[in-house]
C-alpha cells in the first residue's frame, strides 16, 4: 500500500493500492481518500472496471474544476473528503489492478460489492455505514449490490443506472442494442492492449460477450443483474436523465414505483451524461441525502416532497418543480388517435395526431422497410448546449418514415409521465420491428426528439416467449417508450414518428424470421399501420393540466 497526502488538501490522506479481501480469498485492490485527521466517518464506495488508475481528462465546461484524483463517473474526493466523508474506489475482479475474471454487472460482483461494504464498513476510519453514490455502470451495480442487502449499506444514490440488463439494456423491446456490445468490446481492448495488461495478462478470458448474445430471451439467466425489487429496502436517492438513450431512464422510475422501500426519493433532470452530476445545485442534492441517512443529521431532506423533476421548454430551458407522487395524480391521460387519408409518409404527408376518434373506413398507412436502407438512429446534438436535442427533420423526410403531427398548438401543453403508443400493424414479414418516437417539431422546422421505444414482432406477447407472425395479419402491439417531461409550447406540433429500425445503436431486423443471431438472406417488409375505429392506434399522453 502507498500513502502519500494530497498535492492540493493537507487535510486528505489517500492511501493508494489498499487490498481488499473476499470471501473466496481473493483481493480486489482500492484507493482510499480520507481526512487527515483519522476522523471516523462514512464510506461512499465504487467497483467497476473503468479503472481506479486511469486518467479523467474532465471537460472544461464542467462546473466542478477538474483535478487529477477525479475519475469517470465518481465522485471528487477533493470536494467530499472536507465535508467529512471517505471516497473508495475499488478495481472490480478482473479489472484495473484487481486479479480474476471481470464479468460486468454479474451476481459475482455483486457479491465482491457485498464484501468490500463490508470490509469499508470495519475499518478503524469508517464511522460503520456506507453509501453508494456514482453515474452509469457506477449506478447500475447498486441495484445489484442492494439486492443482497449487505447490513452496512445505508443508502445508495443511483445516479442514472438501469436496473435490468435484460429489459432496459440489452434487448430494448426485444432488439439487441448494438451500443452494449461495443460498450464491451471497447473496455476487452481497454484491459487487453492498455496499460492494464501489464497487470492483468490473463483477464477478461470469460466470454461475456457470448454469454449476452447467447441469452437473447428473458428465461432468468440474467437473474444477478436485475433488481429484485421485494429486497431493495435500503434508503434511496433514485436519480434519471430525460435526455438518456434509452437506457438509464426505466431502472431510475420503476425503482421508484416498485420498491418497497419506506425511505425512496426521485430526481430526473435534463442535459449531458455527466455535467448534471458534478454542479453545485446537484452535489448538495447528494451530500444532503447522505448526511441525513450515513451522518444521523436531521436536516430536513425526508420531509420534503419526493420528487424532483426537471420540466423541460424546448431546448436549453427547464424549471424545477417538486412533486409528491409519480405518475403525477392530477395526470390527464389523452389519446391522440393516428388519422389520415393514407398518405403519412415522411413530414409532408398529411398524417395527424387527433383527440377525434377515427372514422370507421379511415385508410391505413404503408411504408416499405428494407434492412439495406435502414432509418438512422441520430445521437449527436445540434444544440450549443451539451446535451442537447437531437434534431430528426432530416430522417422525416425519408419515405419510410410515417410521421403523425397535430396542428400548431394554441397554447402551451405539458407532457410529463410514461408514454405509451398503441399500434395495429400488419408486415408482409414473418418477424419484422416497429419503432415509436414522440417528438416536438419547432416552427422554425427543428424537431426534438423526446422519448422512443420499440417492439420486436416475435416479443409483442413478452420476451420469454417468442412467436412470429403471419403476414399479413394484424396485430396489436403496445409499444413503452419510456417517459418525459416536457412543455410543447405554443405554435409547437406534437408528433409520433413510426418507423421499423433505429440504426446502428440497435440491431436491424432482417425480415426473415430466422432464429436471432442466425445470418440469413434479408427481405423487404411492406408495413401497413391500421387506424380506423376498429383499429384505434393511438398515442397516449400523460397530459398535465395548467
Amino acid at each position: 500500500m502507498n500513502v502519500q497526502a494530497s498535492a492540493v488538501s493537507d487535510a486528505i490522506l489517500i492511501e493508494k493500492d489498499v487490498e481488499v479481501p473476499m470471501r473466496d480469498g481473493a483481493r480486489l485492490v482500492a484507493d482510499v481518500f480520507r481526512p487527515k485527521d483519522g476522523a471516523r466517518v462514512p464510506a461512499i464506495l465504487n467497483l467497476g472496471p473503468y479503472q481506479k488508475d486511469k486518467l479523467w481528462v474532465a471537460p472544461d465546461t464542467l462546473e466542478e474544476k477538474p483535478n487529477e484524483w477525479m475519475n469517470w463517473e465518481t465522485v471528487n474526493p477533493l470536494w467530499w473528503v472536507p465535508r467529512g466523508y471517505a471516497a473508495v474506489r475499488v478495481d472490480g475482479r478482473g479489472s484495473g489492478k484487481s486479479h480474476g475474471q471481470c464479468e460486468p454487472w454479474s451476481l459475482a460482483e455483486a457479491v465482491d460489492f457485498y464484501d468490500a461494504i463490508e470490509w469499508a464498513a470495519a475499518q478503524p476510519w469508517c464511522n460503520g455505514n456506507v453509501g453508494l453514490l456514482g453515474i452509469s455502470y457506477y449506478a447500475i451495480n447498486q441495484w445489484f449490490a442492494a439486492n443482497r442487502q449487505p447490513p452496512s449499506l445505508k443508502a445508495i444514490i443511483p445516479w442514472e443506472g438501469f436496473a435490468d440488463l435484460y429489459r432496459d439494456a440489452l434487448y430494448h423491446g426485444g432488439i439487441l442494442s448494438v451500443f452494449m456490445t461495443n460498450w464491451f468490446t471497447a473496455h476487452l481492448m481497454h484491459h487487453k492492449l492498455g496499460r492494464a495488461s501489464q497487470q492483468l495478462p490473463d483477464a477478461w478470458t470469460v466470454n461475456t460477450l457470448d454469454f449476452w448474445l447467447s441469452n437473447n430471451l428473458d428465461t432468468g439467466a440474467f437473474h444477478g443483474a436485475q433488481a429484485q425489487w421485494d429486497k431493495i429496502t435500503v434508503p434511496f436517492f433514485s436519480v434519471g436523465n430525460w435526455t438518456g438513450f434509452g437506457l438509464h431512464l426505466r431502472g431510475n422510475t420503476e425503482a421508484f414505483l416498485r420498491s418497497p422501500s419506506n425511505h425512496k426519493k426521485l430526481r430526473i433532470h435534463t442535459g449531458s451524461h455527466v455535467h448534471p452530476f458534478y454542479t453545485e445545485e446537484a452535489r448538495q442534492d447528494q451530500i444532503r441525502f447522505f448526511d441525513y441517512w450515513l451522518k444521523g443529521i436531521d436536516n430536513g431532506v425526508m420531509d420534503e416532497r419526493p420528487i424532483k423533476l426537471a420540466i423541460r421548454h424546448g431546448a436549453d430551458k427547464f424549471e424545477w418543480r417538486y412533486e409528491q407522487e409519480w405518475p403525477l395524480a392530477r395526470t390527464q391521460w389523452t389519446r391522440y388517435h393516428l388519422r389520415g387519408g393514407g398518405r403519412a409518409n415522411s413530414r409532408f404527408g398529411d398524417g395527424a395526431l387527433s383527440t377525434d376518434a377515427p372514422a370507421p373506413d379511415e385508410p391505413a398507412d404503408s411504408y416499405r422497410y428494407d434492412p439495406a436502407r435502414p432509418t438512422p438512429f441520430i445521437t449527436e446534438a445540434t444544440s450549443s448546449q451539451i446535451g442537447g436535442p437531437d434534431d430528426y427533420a432530416a430522417v422525416q423526410r425519408r419515405d419510410d418514415v410515417l410521421v403523425y403531427q397535430t396542428e400548431p398548438l394554441a397554447a402551451d401543453l405539458e407532457v410529463t409521465g410514461p408514454i405509451k403508443v398503441e399500434l395495429y400493424a400488419a408486415s408482409s414479414a414473418p418477424d419484422t420491428d416497429f419503432m415509436a418516437m414522440l417528438l416536438d417539431v419547432w416552427p422554425s422546422g427543428f424537431t426534438q426528439r423526446l422519448c422512443d421505444g420499440m417492439v420486436r414482432a416475435r416479443f409483442r406477447e413478452g420476451m420469454d416467449r417468442p412467436s412470429l407472425i403471419e403476414p399479413g395479419a394484424t396485430y396489436r402491439y403496445a409499444i413503452d417508450c419510456w417517459n418525459t417531461a416536457h412543455v410543447f409550447r405554443a405554435g409547437h406540433r406534437v408528433a409520433l414518428q413510426i418507423s421499423s429500425a433505429a440504426f446502428p445503436k440497435y440491431d436491424r431486423n432482417l425480415n426473415t424470421g430466422a432464429p436471432l443471431g442466425v445470418t440469413s438472406e434479408m427481405a423487404v417488409a411492406e408495413q401497413t399501420i391500421h387506424h380506423d375505429a376498429t383499429r384505434p392506434s393511438a398515442l397516449i399522453l400523460p397530459v398535465i393540466p395548467r
